[in-house]
């Protein structure tokens, strides 16, 4: 089993930034951050394939956020600008040791390995 550990987050202004940060005990192959909002399901936010890079994002969040990774540490980043109420959540990272295919890694229910979660709270 993956051990992931999230952090980064914290409460800010509507307009501010945050990177998340997900570090991974060992290699995987596609990782992905979700998040739940109280009272609502846990929704896709954006997911990368490791080797190839290709990524992936919710239309609610493309053009302001940007996952990334750096191999070398085995670390999933999630560069969040442009913050709004509505990306107020707990923010999870996900990972697999499958080569997902793209137009899947939407689907929460194909990764093995989850973290905690770091809060998200933007706020006026």
């Amino acid at each position: 089993q993956v051990q992931l550990a999230e952090s980064g987050g914290g409460s800010v202004q509507p307009g501010a930034s945050l990177r998340l940060s997900c570090a991974a005990s060992e290699r995987t192959y596609t990782m992905a951050w979700f998040r739940q909002a109280p009272g609502k399901e846990r929704e896709f936010v954006a997911a990368i394939r490791w080797n190839s890079g290709t990524t992936s994002y919710a239309d609610s969040v493309k053009g302001r956020f940007t996952i990334s990774k750096d191999s070398a540490k085995n670390t999933l980043y999630l560069q969040m600008n442009n913050l709004k109420p509505d990306d107020t959540a707990v923010y999870y990272c996900a990972a697999t040791k499958r080569h997902l295919i793209i137009t899947t890694v939407q689907d929460h229910d194909r990764y093995n390995d989850w973290g905690q979660g770091t809060p998200v709270t933007v706020s006026s």
